[in-house]
């Protein structure tokens, strides 16, 4: 007796049986994603005897100050000598009152055009990041035209400059 086969095309589909189908997911996404074979290790048992591979000492050799529990020494711990940021002088302080301001020089307000400029005008014109943050003028650079300047700090030097070019300078509060 003769049993004939029959030949399944892989580029066939209709010839692939519905079970064959059915066993694949209709679409892959977060939700039947499974975990791979050895993404989780076993959380390591420590101090229960021989039977577990880490009795007796618990992976932590023998006596000592390694052996004990919290910290073994701290960062910067040089064996016992005085670190070296201990060796080191302090300099200088941070004052807490220090007033941050945005720096611009006359140099950048002489392409602009208009003839009143504020804090909000330059950071229109991209000058100035924040309106928040105070604005103060140095004098880099030469002004030309006359124009009233708004801004929260000028320098003596700016001041002059602005004057002798015929504008004026408000100080706001900042």
């Amino acid at each position: 007796m003769i049993i004939k086969k029959k030949k399944v095309l892989s580029d066939n589909i209709a010839a692939v049986p519905a079970a064959k189908k059915a066993a694949v997911p209709a679409r892959l996404g977060l939700h039947n994603l499974s975990v791979p074979k050895g993404a989780h290790k076993r959380k390591r048992i420590l101090g229960r005897g021989p039977g577990s591979g880490h009795g007796k000492t618990s992976t932590r050799g023998s006596k000592g100050q390694t052996s004990r529990t919290g910290r073994d020494f701290y960062a910067g711990f040089e064996g016992g000598q005085t670190p070296l940021i201990r060796r080191m002088p302090k300099r200088g302080f941070t004052s807490v009152s220090k007033k941050e301001f945005q720096i611009l020089n006359l140099d950048n307000l002489k392409k602009i055009k208009e003839e009143t400029i504020t804090p909000e005008l330059l950071q229109k014109k991209g000058l100035i990041k924040d309106i928040d943050i105070p604005v103060k003028i140095l004098s880099d650079g030469e002004i030309k035209n006359p124009v009233v300047i708004k801004a929260h700090a000028f320098s003596k030097k700016a001041q002059d400059k602005i004057r002798s070019a015929g504008g004026s300078c408000e100080v706001l509060s900042a």
